[in-house]
C-alpha cells in the first residue's frame, strides 16, 4: 500500500477539516463523505470530485476504503466508529472517543478480534510546546509531579452559534476531553477517582439545557491530584475564542502552558485580538499545524502498520474519567471511581 484511503463521516467544521487536509496529502486518497443531510454531502462532494452519502452503510460497504474518521458530535460517535470497525475499516475518531465507558470497551474488543486501528484525535499532543512539557516531565527535570490544573474555557459564541449541538453535551466532554489526555500523557498515570460540581445559568436562560461551568477534581494513580475547569460562557469579547491553561507542578519544580496568545498580537480601529495559529492555520495555501500533524500520523500508522500516537486505549480511559466527572455531577460532587478497564482491553506488551 502506497496511499491510504480514507472517507469522513461528519462535514461540519471539524470534518470539512479533515476532508480538505486528507485531499491534500501526498500519502492519502479521499475516497468518500458522508453526513446525515444531503445540502452538505452534495456541496462537499462536488467540490472535492468524491462520492457523497447520507447512508454510511451503504458507503462502508466500498471494499476500497481502508479507513474512516468519525468527526460527528460528541454523543453520536459510536454507532460510526463500531459499523466501521466491522466493516474492516481502521477508524480516527475525534475526541471524546464515546461518551459511555462501556462503548469504548466493545471498539476496543472489535478492534482486536479484527486486527484494526483506532486513533483519537487528541491533536493537543502534536503541539510543541506541549510535547516539550511531556519530555520535561518524564525525564524528571520538575521532579515528582505532585499536582496540577487545567482550563479549557470558550467564548459564548461557541456554546450558542458555532455548535448546534451544545446541549447534547456539555464544556468537560468538548473541552476537558483534550486537558484530561494532556495530564494522562503527563503524569504517565491513570485517573482513579473524581469529584465534580457544575453550574447551570446562563445557557439555560437561552434554551440550550447544559453546563455553563465545570469544575472537577482527579486523583490518579501516582497519587497526584488535578483539577479541571471547563466552560464555554466567556464575554465574546474576549481576544481569543478560548482561555487555555495547564500547570504541573512537581517536588523540584513546575510547567506552565498558557495558549492565550500564540504570539501574534493584532489591534484595529475594530478589535484587539491574539489570534490562534499553532494548532491549525492557512500558509500558502494548505492547511497546516498540530491538527493535520495528528491526521497525517493516522496516515502512516495504516501505512507502516505502527501503533497509533494516541490509541483507542487512551481515548477510553479518558472516557472513563469523563463519566465519573459527569456521575459526580449529577450526586452533587460526590467521589465516584474511575472504572478499572478490563483485562481484555487493556495493550498487550
Amino acid at each position: 500500500m502506497d496511499r491510504v484511503r480514507i472517507a469522513v463521516i461528519g462535514l461540519g467544521k471539524m470534518g470539512r477539516t479533515c476532508v480538505r487536509v486528507f485531499d491534500e496529502h501526498p500519502l492519502v486518497t479521499l475516497a468518500a463523505v458522508c453526513a446525515r443531510r444531503q445540502e452538505p454531502v452534495d456541496e462537499v462532494a462536488r467540490q472535492y470530485g468524491v462520492p457523497g452519502y447520507v447512508d454510511y452503510r451503504t458507503m462502508l460497504e466500498r471494499k476500497d476504503i481502508d479507513a474512516v474518521v468519525i468527526a460527528t458530535p460528541d454523543n453520536a460517535h459510536f454507532e460510526f466508529a463500531k459499523a466501521a470497525l466491522e466493516s474492516g475499516k481502521h477508524i480516527l475518531v475525534e475526541k471524546p472517543l464515546t461518551t459511555k465507558t462501556a462503548e469504548a470497551d466493545e471498539l476496543l474488543r472489535i478492534a482486536r478480534r479484527k486486527k484494526l486501528k483506532i486513533q483519537v484525535a487528541f491533536n493537543h499532543r502534536w503541539l510543541s510546546p506541549y510535547h516539550m512539557a511531556h519530555d520535561s516531565i518524564a525525564a524528571g527535570e520538575i521532579g515528582t509531579p505532585l499536582v496540577g490544573y487545567a482550563r479549557k474555557n470558550d467564548t459564548i459564541v461557541v456554546s450558542t452559534q458555532n455548535i448546534r449541538w451544545a446541549g447534547e453535551t456539555t464544556p468537560a466532554w468538548l473541552l476537558t476531553s483534550h486537558d484530561l489526555d494532556l495530564i494522562r500523557w503527563f503524569l504517565a498515570s491513570e485517573p482513579v477517582e473524581a469529584r465534580a460540581w457544575g453550574r447551570k445559568e446562563v445557557l439555560v436562560a437561552r434554551g440550550i439545557p447544559t453546563y455553563d461551568m465545570i469544575q472537577a477534581q482527579v486523583r490518579f494513580a501516582s497519587g497526584a491530584i488535578v483539577t479541571f475547569e471547563s466552560g464555554w460562557i466567556y464575554p465574546n469579547t474576549f481576544p481569543t475564542p478560548v482561555d487555555s491553561f495547564v500547570e504541573v507542578i512537581g517536588s523540584a519544580g513546575h510547567v506552565h502552558l498558557d495558549r492565550k496568545r500564540e504570539s501574534y498580537e493584532i489591534s484595529t480601529e475594530k478589535q484587539f485580538s491574539y489570534p490562534k495559529g499553532f494548532l491549525i492555520a492557512e500558509i500558502f495555501g494548505r492547511i497546516r499545524g498540530a491538527f493535520p500533524s495528528c491526521l497525517e500520523d493516522f496516515a502512516y500508522a495504516i501505512l507502516n502498520d505502527t501503533e497509533p500516537r494516541v490509541t483507542g486505549f487512551d481515548g477510553r480511559q479518558v472516557t472513563a474519567a469523563l463519566e465519573a466527572i459527569h456521575q459526580s455531577l449529577a450526586n452533587d460532587g460526590q467521589n465516584v471511581k474511575v472504572s478499572a478497564p478490563p483485562q481484555d482491553v487493556i495493550p498487550r506488551a
